[in-house]
C-alpha cells in the first residue's frame, strides 16, 4: 500500500527527529531539538520578548510560549519583566543554557554536515522541494486545495494523474 503525505511527513520527521535527539543524548545533553530556534534566536540577541523570538525564529507565538515554558523547566532559560516596559516579559539564556551553547553548536555543525550528506542521495536537496512546498502552500492553503479538490466532479478527465513540473514551471494555483 502506497504511503500517504501525511504518513510520509510524519515517517520523515520521527526520522529526522529521532536522530537528532539521540545525538544530544549521546552526549549528554539534557536538551530537545525543538529548543534550537528559540535557543538561536538568544544565543544572538541575548534577551528577546517571546513575539521576538517568535517571529526571528519563524514559529508561531503559541509555539514559541510552549518551548520556552519548557526551556524555563529545564533551567536552561528564564523569563522576567522587560526593565522598560513592565508589562512586557523577556526571556534569556542562563547560566546553564549558556553553558550548553558550545556543545550544542558542535551537535548542530553535525547536523548539518548530516544534512548534506543526505542531500547528495537526494534528486534535489530536501530543503529546497520543502521550501517550494511551504511557498506554494503560501499561495494556496492545503485546506483550499483540499476544498476546491472534494468539489471537482469524480469522472474529470486526467484525475489521479500527476505531472511533476520542473523549477521553472508554474505551479497553476
Amino acid at each position: 500500500m502506497k504511503r500517504t503525505l501525511g504518513t510520509q511527513l510524519r515517517h520523515l520527521i520521527e526520522q529526522l527527529d529521532g536522530a537528532v535527539q539521540q545525538s544530544y543524548d549521546e552526549v549528554g545533553l539534557d536538551y530537545r531539538a525543538r529548543y534550537t530556534p528559540v535557543m538561536r534566536v538568544l544565543i544572538e540577541r541575548g534577551v528577546a520578548s517571546v513575539g521576538e523570538v517568535a517571529q526571528a525564529a519563524g514559529i508561531s507565538q503559541p509555539a514559541a510560549t510552549q518551548t520556552i515554558a519548557l526551556m524555563v523547566a529545564t533551567g536552561i532559560a528564564s523569563t522576567e519583566f522587560a526593565e522598560d516596559d513592565g508589562r512586557r516579559r523577556v526571556v534569556r539564556l542562563t547560566e546553564k543554557g549558556r553553558a550548553m551553547v558550545p556543545r550544542l553548536q558542535r551537535r548542530w555543525r553535525a547536523t548539518a554536515c548530516a544534512a548534506d550528506s543526505l542531500d547528495r542521495e537526494l534528486s534535489v536537496p530536501l530543503g529546497q522541494i520543502l521550501e517550494e512546498a511551504l511557498a506554494a502552500l503560501d499561495r494556496l492553503p492545503y485546506g483550499e486545495r483540499i476544498r476546491r479538490a472534494a468539489e471537482e466532479p469524480a469522472d474529470r478527465p486526467g484525475r489521479g494523474s500527476r505531472r511533476r513540473r520542473g523549477p521553472a514551471e508554474p505551479s497553476g494555483g
